[in-house]
């Protein structure tokens, strides 16, 4: 990445990255995976991925059955790059445990299936380039709420536990958190007008707002998590990561990742087609 991209996006994007993700430094640790080289995939023919099919709109089966959604248009590409063939893949359905262990344990070359990029899972694996920034959004039924603005002092629900009760708390130091066990439990809380809205990540939101036409998403976003592909660990990897890296900067520069995480319905703005570039982690 040249200085003058570094440069377009100023100290503040950085500082804010540096604050929302806490990358920090990739460690080195010996190898511990068997997964197939790049050369042994190309003579296999055939790239075998993990993958999601519960996670509309990242990758889910549609009415027929079949696997579709956002990832699933990521895997069948890379496909397509590294072996002339969209369709030379083996999709493998994962649970969120399983997602990296899969690539760990050689079951699977890689993993597209929603995995967020943090150093404590660089130990133990390689990420691509990041090929969508998602993070913490709202969804509210409630007309008077339009921004992040009108939340100042509502009630707000969100996942017991999780990152985003820091997050909320931050940028909303006046509302009222009202933590919740599942998404069954704030849906119901939403339904009822005991909360004005519900945090989470876009990813798992859009979704959401794609099944049920009453909600909406607000158009702000506090925080950012890349999400990457789960790359096996060692330096006999170093190939397929860097083809993958190269297939993922064609898609930005060619605007495909826009084009298809429009279509699955997800937000994409501007600034994030280069944001990506500043969280290329060491080719290990």
């Amino acid at each position: 990445m040249t200085n003058g991209r570094r440069g377009k996006l100023g100290i503040a994007w950085r500082s804010l990255l540096a604050l929302a993700t806490g990358l920090g430094v990739q460690l080195a640790v010996p190898s511990i995976t068997v997964s197939a080289e790049l050369a042994d995939i190309r003579d296999r023919g055939y790239l075998i991925v993990a993958v999601k099919d519960s996670w509309p709109p990242l990758g889910f089966r549609n009415e027929a059955g079949e696997l579709v959604g956002f990832e699933i248009d990521i895997a069948r590409q890379l496909a397509q790059r590294l072996l002339g063939d969209p369709d030379a893949v083996e999709l493998r359905p994962v649970s969120n445990r399983d997602r990296i262990n899969r690539v760990i344990e050689g079951e699977a070359d890689i993993a597209i299936a929603g995995v967020t990029l943090t150093s404590p899972r660089q130990r133990i694996a390689s990420f691509s380039l990041p090929y969508y920034l998602d993070g913490v959004g709202f969804v509210t039924q409630r007309d008077r709420i339009q921004s992040l603005d009108d939340l100042q002092s509502a009630r707000v629900a969100l996942l017991n536990s999780s990152s985003t009760v820091t997050q909320v708390d931050y940028w909303l130091p006046l509302a009222t958190l009202v933590p919740t066990a599942s998404y069954a439990e704030a849906i119901a809380l939403l339904e009822t007008g005991q909360v004005d809205a519900f945090a989470g990540d876009v990813t798992v939101l859009s979704g959401w707002i794609q099944q049920d036409s009453r909600y909406r998403l607000l158009p702000e976003i506090i925080s950012i998590e890349p999400l990457a592909i789960v790359i096996p660990k060692g330096t006999q990897h170093s190939p397929l990561r860097r083809a993958i890296n190269q297939a993922v900067e064609a898609w930005y520069d060619e605007a495909w990742l826009q084009e298809r995480a429009i279509y699955w319905g997800l937000p994409y703005r501007r600034e994030r087609i280069e944001l990506h570039r500043l969280l290329d982690p060491p080719d290990i």
